[in-house]
């Protein structure tokens, strides 16, 4: 182990092998750090928080501090976070909250950008990418293979579905579909993540199938939302991808979807 001598080790931490801490930083008693983690400098971890293995913070990040409720005092809210993860300059991450069950989770091999924000009680998934200045409120969702672009805030208990693409500047007031794509707006769905399909191999003959699907369940009229939807999955009951989208929209009717725009609707008529 790498223990710069101006940094402070509280009694209690744990400290896995080949782990480095660089100067000034506090890691407190209750902290787990896995083997080869690496703390660079002026880093604060607070609180029951776990770092995994590989995982690399950069200057200023603050790790397992209490959510930000009022009136919060809840000693056994903790903090996990996955494997091989690297968190930039500046980055917040707290602890879950008593009503919120306790706990915020981060998964494996995400990069968050500096100041990004991981409110109380959030759920995040594996190989996520967070750009500058995203803040998440707590009790938000994010599935695995999430991005999203720099200052976008999701606001509380809102979801965003696995492998969605979120453009920079979008406050995310509404769920988004997994595969889906928002940008702007509120925001409005504008379709789905096309690029990102391709770069995880899905075969061209299932991204048709994945389109006609969103058409379905967002360019047809006739029905409820929910009532077409549950048509995709009856039409489509093969294609994982579809399952994905058809079981996030039907989990809660009581959350709301993010639709396209009337405008983008014509637009994909078009196409």
């Amino acid at each position: 182990m790498k223990i710069h001598p101006t940094a402070i080790v509280e009694d209690g931490a744990r400290l896995g092998a080949d782990v480095e801490i660089g100067p000034y930083c506090i890691v407190g008693p209750q902290a787990v750090l896995g083997d080869g983690v690496k703390l660079h400098s002026h880093i604060v971890m607070k609180g029951r928080v776990e770092l995994g293995t590989r995982s690399t913070v950069h200057s200023h990040a603050v790790l397992g501090d209490e959510g930000q409720v009022r009136n919060h005092h809840y000693p056994e809210a903790r903090l996990v976070i996955g494997t091989d993860t690297v968190i930039r300059e500046a980055v917040t991450m707290h602890t879950g909250s008593k009503k919120g069950g306790g706990i915020t989770t981060v998964g494996d091999r995400g990069y968050f950008m500096a100041t990004s924000h991981i409110g109380h009680d959030c759920h995040v998934g594996n190989d996520v990418t967070f750009a500058n200045g995203v803040q998440l409120g707590g009790h938000a969702e994010i599935g695995d293979g999430v991005i999203i672009g720099g200052t976008s805030p999701v606001a509380q208990f809102r979801r965003v579905g696995k492998y969605a693409f979120i453009g920079g500047l979008t406050g995310v007031a509404r769920d988004v579909i997994p595969y889906g794509m928002a940008i702007d707006r509120g925001p409005a769905l504008d379709g789905l993540n096309l690029i990102g399909l391709k770069r995880r191999n899905v075969p061209r003959e299932t991204i048709h199938k994945i389109r006609a699907a969103y058409r379905l369940i967002f360019l047809t009229e006739g029905g409820s939302l929910y009532d077409r939807a549950q048509r995709a999955a009856e039409t489509w009951p093969d294609v994982t991808e579809i399952s994905d989208i058809v079981s996030f929209i039907l989990r809660d009717r009581k959350l709301p979807i993010a639709i396209p725009h009337r405008h983008r609707v014509r637009a994909e008529e078009d196409e």
